[in-house]
């Protein structure tokens, strides 16, 4: 039987370390989010969040909804990196972020709590958290 190097051996270890990694991030990232039932349901009820990726108010709102933002109706209005105004954006009237626009054509400008989202699109409300 042939001897192993011990570089042969730190490279192997390393990639088992390595695949490791990538196992634990992939089954974290695979798990329902924290508010998956309101961001679906503000989706289904036609809710839309306007922002910006410069945007501290935007990154705050989205915070809230940790990884259930991604099922957020969500509109870039500064694509590409830029801090350029989207000529949707514009068509639609957003005036600062973010925007929460309703069915109805109301709006609520600003960060909002997840419970006032869920009160206005007529959502169930999520469990109080320490937000």
């Amino acid at each position: 039987m042939a001897k192993l190097s011990s570089s042969t051996l730190l490279i192997g270890a390393a990639a088992v370390v390595a695949i490791g990694l990538v196992g634990f991030v992939v089954s974290r990232g695979s798990g329902p989010g924290p508010h998956d039932a309101l961001a679906q349901c503000l989706t289904e009820k036609g809710v839309v969040m306007y922002g910006a990726w410069w945007c501290p108010h935007c990154t705050k709102q989205k915070t809230l909804f940790g990884t259930s933002f991604s099922k957020v109706n969500y509109v870039e209005c500064s694509p590409g990196g830029t801090k350029a105004m989207s000529q949707q954006c514009k068509d639609d009237g957003i005036e600062g972020y973010p925007t929460w626009v309703f069915p109805d054509a109301s709006r609520l400008s600003g960060e909002q709590t997840l419970e006032t989202l869920a009160l206005k699109a007529g959502c169930e409300s999520p469990t109080p958290s320490a937000e």
